[in-house]
């Protein structure tokens, strides 16, 4: 016996990346190969999240709560407070998780009902993280896409939504800033799908776990909870935002982050969560308090990151339709012809990986909105994401990928 929804799921973009590359020896071993594909942060591991690891290993030795600590929902609680701008009530608004894509997964699983006369609807921005797509298929809902495009701003065009989808939509993904475009919400952005959800219902999901990399200090992103405050929304009502410190704080492997919003919603997912078996360590929580109470080693790291795009970015642009995102670490990128064959034959000349955008989209009726682009990581340091940018120039400009 399986889940039918399971049948329905597709490889995942790094598992089709691996097939695609199956063979080949990168640059015929004379290059050290440069991964830009997969957004791993390799800035240095902050000093706060080191000491409090250290400080707190005799921890593991207790029983997490599933609810987290109070210590560490209040700190949330303080930082969404100093963040958004948006009080939160850390017993009722505040839900540590393990990480970003365990919420989303677990969440559309509390959230979906399937047992309607009609299936339910999720709606997925595409391009798109693909844990939005498989948590749907997995809770019984159908996806649809909304492509992504550059004359939207890469933004999804609700209004193109029929009023039958809208009626049994239960769910909406959005990533502000954008995976992979970089691209942010704004005010009337916020607005509009607000009104849609108080008319139809569905729950918003605001994926903000690029929100704090940004490139010019005091200009973060808007975020939901800002937004909802902006508009004089109390309660929050069908809205949750996720947040993680994977890319904030460069801790990936923590696999910490935080659920905030509607307390309707968090309640039955707090029940959901506690069957699912999704207690923080008590250690990686003493680390997550100390990551949230410290803002000094995430300015630093968008320092890195502003000086890696510096590096990068103008090389790319000169060559390739490359613009600076407006947040995020990922350069989205126009190329030319076959953006599978453009990441094949890069890796091949120039050991050089980059993850091709139809692998993150899907085949819709105005076709792929992913396809002739690709994904640019820059997550290591300037002079390797310089290198990477010079190897990528040279790749163009030889012509060999078509």
């Amino acid at each position: 016996m399986t889940n039918p929804g399971l049948l329905l799921t597709r490889p995942y973009p790094f598992a089709r990346l691996k097939k695609l590359f199956a063979g080949i020896e990168p640059a015929g071993g004379r290059l050290r190969h440069i991964s830009l594909g997969i957004g791993e942060p390799q800035h240095p591991l902050p000093e706060c999240i080191r000491r409090a690891v250290l400080e707190n290993v005799e921890s593991m030795s207790h029983y997490p709560a599933t609810g987290g600590s109070t210590a560490l929902r209040e700190a949330i609680a303080t930082w969404c407070e100093r963040r958004y701008g948006a009080p939160v009530d850390p017993a009722s608004e505040v839900l540590p998780v393990l990480g970003s894509r365990e919420a989303l997964f677990s969440l559309t699983q509390s959230v979906i009902d399937p047992s309607g006369p009609v299936k339910p609807a999720a709606l997925i921005p595409c391009p798109f993280y693909q844990i939005y797509e498989g948590a749907s298929l997995l809770a019984g809902a159908e996806p649809v896409y909304m492509p992504l495009k550059k004359e939207n701003n890469f933004q999804p065009d609700f209004s193109s939504v029929s009023d039958e989808v809208l009626a049994r939509t239960q769910i909406v993904f959005v990533c502000s800033p954008g995976n992979p475009t970089g691209a942010t919400m704004k005010l009337a952005d916020w607005k509009a799908l607000f009104e849609l959800s108080d008319r139809w219902g569905f729950v918003i999901v605001s994926d903000e776990c690029y929100s704090e990399i940004y490139f010019e200090e005091g200009k973060a992103p808007l975020g939901a909870l800002t937004a909802a405050r902006m508009l004089g929304r109390d309660g929050f009502r069908n809205l949750v935002v996720m947040q993680s410190l994977s890319k904030r704080s460069n801790a990936p492997g923590m696999r910490s982050g935080f659920v905030a919003g509607d307390a309707a919603l968090l309640k039955p997912f707090l029940l959901y969560r506690t069957y699912h078996g999704s207690a923080m360590n008590p250690m990686v929580q003493a680390a997550s308090i100390a990551a949230w109470n410290e803002e000094a080693h995430v300015v630093e790291n968008r320092r890195l990151y502003r000086e890696e795009f510096a590096a990068a970015q103008p090389l790319v642009n000169s060559v390739l339709e490359a613009p600076m995102p407006e947040a995020s670490f990922y350069l989205w990128t126009k190329v030319p012809g076959d953006d599978a064959v453009f990441a094949r034959e890069l890796y091949r000349d120039q050991a050089v990986t980059v993850l091709p955008g139809s692998y993150l989209s899907r085949d819709l009726p105005g076709g792929n909105p992913g396809a002739g682009y690709v994904r640019i990581a820059f997550v290591a340091e300037p002079q390797l994401a310089q290198e990477a940018a010079q190897r990528i120039v040279g790749f163009v400009k030889s012509g060999k990928f078509i």
